[in-house]
Order: structure tokens, then sequence, then C-alpha cells
């Protein structure tokens, strides 16, 4: 945008991005704050040009006040259910942790300090196959690091990362073994918009942190970390874009193919598929709504952030290594951190679409075209997470590291980032 633009121009301009950024799925009181960082005067170091389409524009968050003045109003009218009959999280979220939680997030709650934290990671925006897509770039200390991009789930961001990042691009004494580190927010979180239908999600997915990498950033071959849906990204990367991949560390199996021309499936693989249905029973009720009615669901949790909170923050709690005290791994400041940005966003609606989409549109593994790309498969202590080592080599013919954390749960990057890192050197060092 030309810089002697001159007011008038500037407000029909910013009316014009206001209109197209609702299109696309962002927050209209985001308009502003987006327009006012992408400038295609100042790109960043990493290779944009001035042509639209293929700019790599800085990005800064600024959530606008009266988002969060809004968000207050909403806090302070939230009407409560009676508490269960049997209390704590037996019945879902533990209602006296929610009402700490609501207390903290409408009195105490400073997003002013958090969002000041998030913006000391150099952030920018780029425009992708008709997608917006936001990500972090840190550059890695060192004579020669590794691309690297972490791929970050549902209910997740890109600031699940915060904690392991440093680890990754700052090693301390071994600088030999830095990464440049790459945090796309998934389209359709965030500061990234959706992608448009149809089509499978997690392979379309891929190929836009493939053309990322390598056209917007200028690697000529990267490495690629996910779990839970960035899991889902990562081996769609190793699958499709071998040719770019050095190899790939997940912390979630794709689905193997077990139809015709399968082995049949032995002891082990028998009880790992009896787990993955009792998990499915007790824990699967999010999924199936997600998949099946995502807009029903998404009127309540744009309407109340209680509610919202209550949605997210149970997971937060089963699916962490947390022994049942949630705050033994997420402060309040951690948790709201998260939630605000769900709600500043408005994108809780379309980050669970995404499972509605991939549920309509699957790409199933087959016998002919599995994941080759040279893998690390890393375990967490989730129960769903124990995949006997058989059920991997149905899906990945190139496994080269295997690993079973002693700790840490679904947010492992979050939860245990010094082991995560750890794992995360070791296997990538082989490809220096």
């Amino acid at each position: 945008m030309n810089s002697e633009i001159n007011h008038q121009s500037r407000r029909s301009f910013v009316a014009q991005f206001a209109a197209v950024t609702g299109a696309l799925g962002i927050s209209p009181n985001l308009a502003m704050t987006m327009y006012s960082n992408s400038s295609a005067e100042a790109l960043s170091q990493s290779g944009g040009t001035r042509t639209d389409r293929t700019a790599v524009s800085p990005f800064v968050i600024e959530v606008p006040q009266a988002t969060l003045d809004d968000l207050q109003r909403r806090l302070s009218r939230s009407r409560w259910p009676n508490a269960a009959p049997v209390g704590g999280w037996s019945q879902g979220t533990d209602i006296a942790y929610l009402h700490s939680l609501i207390d903290y997030w409408r009195d105490g709650f400073d997003w002013r300090l958090q969002e000041r934290r998030m913006n000391k990671f150099p952030q920018f925006c780029t425009e992708i196959d008709g997608v917006r897509i936001h990500f972090l770039h840190i550059r890695g200390r060192g004579p020669n690091p590794m691309p690297l991009v972490l791929t970050h789930g549902w209910p997740s961001s890109f600031d699940e990362f915060s904690k392991l990042i440093p680890m990754l691009t700052d090693p301390g004494h071994d600088s030999e073994i830095s990464f440049d580190v790459v945090v796309p927010s998934l389209p359709g979180y965030g500061f990234s918009t959706p992608l448009p239908p149809p089509g499978p999600k997690s392979v379309g997915i891929a190929a836009l942190w493939a053309k990322l990498m390598t056209e917007r950033l200028g690697y000529k071959r990267f490495c690629a970390h996910g779990g839970d849906i960035g899991a889902g990204v990562t081996n769609r990367l190793g699958q499709n874009h071998a040719e770019v991949i050095h190899g790939i560390h997940v912390m979630a199996l794709l689905p193997p193919w077990l139809g015709v021309g399968s082995a049949p499936l032995t002891a082990n693989e028998q009880r790992y598929q009896g787990i993955l249905d009792a998990w499915g029973d007790e824990e699967g009720a999010y999924e199936h709504l997600q998949r099946t009615r995502p807009q029903t669901l998404a009127y309540a949790m744009h309407d109340s952030p209680a509610g919202m909170a209550a949605w997210i923050v149970e997971k937060l709690h089963n699916w962490s290594d947390c022994g049942g005290d949630i705050e033994s791994r997420f402060s309040k400041d951690d948790v709201l951190s998260g939630l605000t940005l769900y709600w500043a966003t408005e994108t809780f609606a379309s980050s669970v679409r995404l499972y509605y989409d991939s549920a309509h549109n699957p790409h199933p593994i087959s016998l002919e075209k599995k994941v080759a790309a040279p893998t690390a498969i890393a375990l967490t202590t989730e129960v769903v997470n124990k995949a006997p080592r058989e059920w991997a080599e149905r899906t990945y013919t190139n496994i080269q590291h295997w690993t079973e954390f002693p700790r840490g749960g679904h947010f492992m990057a979050h939860e245990e980032p010094e082991l995560l890192a750890a794992d995360l050197r070791t296997f990538f060092s082989r490809f220096r």
C-alpha cells in the first residue's frame, strides 16, 4: 500500500478489505489490524517480493480493545448450570475450576501482556492458493540451522510451541543442532483464513506448507513435526512431498489400510483396536459432533466465552498428562491465552469445521501409496497413542526412529518441551 495514499482512499480501501476478510472467515474486528500490519512496503527478509500474491509481510497481533471489552461484558453475564451430582470432571468440565477460570479471565487476566509475549516472535502473513497463512519464522543460531516446520492441532494454536521454539533455535553450547523454525497457523485457526471446500484437508494443508517452505521462504528441503491434526498434515508431507522433505516426526499415526490385500491383524493390533474403540466411546463425543454438526455447535461457542472455555478446557484436562490436576500442566494464563486467541479471532467454528470437511473428503492410505519419507514415530503417554510397531509399519515404509515418551500427553510441546526438543534433535541430526 502506497504510504502517500490520501485519507479518503485509505478509508475506502479499509472498507473493501474488511468485506473481503469477512468473506474469507476473518473477524471484521481484525480487518484494520491485519491491513495495518500487511503493508507490501514492509516485506520480510525471508524473500518476499512486491508481487501482491507472493508477498511475505510482517504481522503483529493487536486485538481491538472493543473486542476485549465485549468479552468482559459477556463473561460478567455468564449463566451457570447446576453442578453435576457426582462432581469433579466425571460428567465434563468441573464447575468449581471453571468458575475460578472465568473469574480470573474477567478480573485478573492480562491479554495485552500475553499479546506482547507472542509478538516477541517474528510473525508474517502470506497468501498461497487463495489462503492467507499466518506463521512464525524464527532463525536458528549457528552456522547451518535446519529448516523445521511445526504444525499444531486442535484445540491448540501456534502458541503451543512457545516453550519449544527457543530450545530448537538456540540450543546453547551445541549450535550445530539448531533449526530455523516455522510455525504456521492451520487454515481457519488464529490469523489464517480457512481452506476453500471441497477436498481432503490434511492433503491440501500439506501442499500449502510445501509451497510456504520452498516457494515463499526459499528452502530446498526441510524437516516437519506435528501432533493431532498437525500430525495428519505432517504425515501427508511425508506421503506426497517426499522430494522436499528430509524426514517427518509425528505423534499420531495415519490409520492403516485394513481392506483387501492387507495382512491379518496381530494379537497386539487387535488389542489396540479395542483401545481405540473404548476411547471413542468415552472421549469421542466432541469429534462426532464436530465432524457432523459443527455449525450447530458454533452458535453456542461464538456467543458464550464460558461455554467455549468449558468445551476446550475439558480437552486440556483429559488429554494432558496432568494426573487430574490441570494446573500442574497449564496455568490459568496458559489456558486463557489460547481461549482468547480463539475468541478474538472468532475462529472456533472454522477450526472445528476442519473435522467436518475432513470426514466428508476422506483420503485413506492405500496399499499402493504409503508414507515413504524417513519417519520418526514419537508416542506420548496417551493410551490411544500406544500403537504397536506392526500397526505403524502398515502405513510407513521407512521408520528410522521410535520413541515412547515417559511423560507428557497430547500437548507435548507445552507439557514436556525438553523431551520433545531432544527427540527432534536426535532424529533430524542424521540429515545434516
